[in-house]
């Protein structure tokens, strides 16, 4: 299944279910799972938009799983513990979109090395539909990231400081390229949205990955906005 078969089964849920928030509880923090994030994000946001509810600092795509596998495959490679290894995966949630910061880990990397867990990150979805003979794709990784995220949503509700997830939010670090929506490190707070993060120093190669997520975020954005806002 394509992005775009995700797209045109889940649109149309997607949005039902932001109507649905709208009337019955327009003050609550909404995380979005459903493929294709970059694109079914702004669907809720525009739905929201439209009934007058929309609050940025409440609504999240739930990009953990990326972070979860950057962390796995890297200690795969180094030796070191995956729960110890901290790996900053910006931009959005597929393909290209999906940029690994591999160079503020701390850890030396060759060129090659870089190159080829970029593109198993980026594509790591593909390797489970592959294992399943495309009869399905990743479930219990993206339950542990759901659940990951969601806790550390509700801790920070409840008055925890300091806590620090990937999220992809309605952000002003690529705003000035295009692209409203991107995932950075996100601080959480009781009102949601405490503290965007921004990217930090890049390599020359990691401005290079977000060179090509841009264009493509962009239309992933434009994607769901216009399902939405269509005549």
């Amino acid at each position: 299944m394509t992005r775009d078969d995700l797209f045109n089964t889940n649109a149309n849920i997607v949005q039902s279910i932001g109507q649905a928030i709208a009337k019955h509880a327009p003050k609550a923090h909404v995380l979005v799972i459903a493929n294709p994030v970059n694109s079914t994000v702004p669907i809720i946001a525009e739905t929201l938009k439209k009934a007058g509810v929309f609050d940025p600092r409440r609504i999240f795509g739930v990009t953990t799983l990326d972070v979860v596998r950057a962390s796995t495959f890297v200690s795969e490679i180094k030796g070191t513990d995956a729960e110890k290894t901290k790996v900053t995966v910006v931009g959005g949630h597929s393909g290209v979109t999906i940029i690994p910061l591999l160079s503020q880990t701390g850890i030396k990397f060759s060129q090659e090395e870089i190159e080829k867990l970029t593109h198993r990150i980026q594509y790591g979805g593909d390797e489970v539909v592959k294992a399943k003979d495309g009869l399905g794709s990743a479930t219990l990784s993206m339950a542990q990231a759901g659940a990951r995220f969601t806790n550390s949503l509700l801790e920070a509700l409840e008055g925890k400081k300091g806590v620090v997830e990937p999220t992809y939010v309605y952000s002003p670090v690529a705003a000035p390229d295009g692209a409203a929506w991107f995932s950075t490190n996100v601080e959480l707070g009781v009102n949601g949205v405490e503290k965007i993060h921004p990217l930090g120093a890049l390599s020359d190669y990691e401005k290079k990955l977000y060179a090509e997520a841009i264009p493509e975020l962009q239309k992933n954005i434009k994607k769901g906005e216009q399902h939405v806002n269509k005549a």
